[in-house]
């Protein structure tokens, strides 16, 4: 945190000069020690929400992949003439601790095409899949592992 004060110091000024740069030094400190006082942040947390970071950057590349697949298995299953689609309705539980987890997997599913979270109560999900073959593997999918990984 104390680099980022520092470097967003640096941007705001426009130009690097000693005075500026001892200044920025003095000032990011100071509004860092604030911060740890004041807003219950410490370093400690600091260093966990840095190895979070890394699994977030995991599920969002991950996430990715999957919208990009899904769109050509969407693209594939609309466009054959003589594919009979078979929507589905499926349920699943999870054991996330937070409400965040169950968030950001249910709008994982929904920006996926051919799959909306249709319901979330506790720790149920309910999804509708355009086809069934969307459906497999739902709820032991690389996000929910990911998920778990970050509560951890």
């Amino acid at each position: 945190m104390y680099v980022i004060l520092f470097l967003l110091w640096i941007i705001f000024n426009g130009r690097i000069t000693t005075e500026i740069v001892i200044f920025g030094l003095v000032i990011s400190a100071a509004v860092y020690w604030f911060i740890c006082k004041f807003m219950d942040f410490s370093p400690r947390k600091e260093i966990g929400y840095l190895k979070k970071g890394g699994y977030l950057l995991q599920y969002l590349y991950h996430l990715v992949k999957e919208i990009i697949i899904a769109n050509f298995a969407t693209m594939k299953l609309i466009c054959s003439a003589g594919r009979v689609v078979e929507p589905v309705l499926i349920e699943f539980e999870t054991h996330f601790k937070s409400d965040t987890s169950r968030f950001l997997l249910a709008n994982s599913i929904t920006l996926t095409p051919g799959t909306i979270t249709v319901a979330v109560e506790g720790d149920k999900f309910i999804v509708h899949c355009l086809d069934k073959t969307l459906a497999e593997g739902i709820e032991s999918s690389v996000f929910v592992r990911l998920l778990e990984k970050i509560e951890a």
